[in-house]
C-alpha cells in the first residue's frame, strides 16, 4: 500500500506543478506570440508540459481513487474528491486555453490568467486541508 501512496503523492506534485505553471506559461506565450507573429518555443514547451501531466493526472486521480476505497470511503475523501474534480475541471478549462493559443487565440488578458492561477493554488490548499484536518 505504501508504494501506491508514494505514486500518488508523486503524481500529484508533477500535475500540481503544471496546474500553477500552464496559466503563467500562457502569459508569456502571449507576449511571445505578440512579438514574434507565430509559433515559437514557449508555446512548444507550454504544450509538452500540459500534454505530459494529463497522464500524471489521471495516475494521481486513480491512485487516490484506489486509496479512498481501500480507506473504506470516509467522508473526508469525498470532500477530497470533490475538490480534486473541481480542479481537474480548471485543468480541462486550461487546456481549452492551450488548444486556443495554439492557433494563436489569446482571448485572455494577463490579468485574468493571474488570477485564474491563483484560483488553483485555493483549490489545492483546500485539498491540502481536508486531507490533513480530515474535517467529517
Amino acid at each position: 500500500m505504501e508504494w501506491v501512496k508514494i505514486i500518488h503523492i508523486l503524481c500529484v506534485m508533477g500535475w500540481m506543478t503544471s496546474i500553477f505553471a500552464v496559466p503563467r506559461a500562457l502569459i508569456y506565450w502571449r507576449r511571445e506570440w505578440d512579438r514574434l507573429g507565430e509559433f515559437g518555443p514557449l508555446g512548444d514547451l507550454t504544450i509538452r508540459l500540459y500534454r505530459f501531466s494529463l497522464g500524471l493526472g489521471v495516475i494521481a486521480i486513480a491512485t487516490g481513487l484506489y486509496l479512498a476505497h481501500w480507506l473504506g470511503w470516509p467522508v473526508w475523501t469525498h470532500l477530497k474528491l470533490a475538490l480534486v474534480l473541481a480542479l481537474a475541471a480548471h485543468y480541462g478549462w486550461t487546456g481549452r486555453l492551450v488548444l486556443r493559443a495554439r492557433k494563436g487565440t489569446f482571448t485572455e488578458s494577463d490579468r485574468f490568467l493571474r488570477i485564474f492561477n491563483e484560483i488553483s493554488v485555493l483549490g489545492a490548499i483546500a485539498v491540502l486541508w481536508a486531507v490533513v484536518v480530515r474535517p467529517f
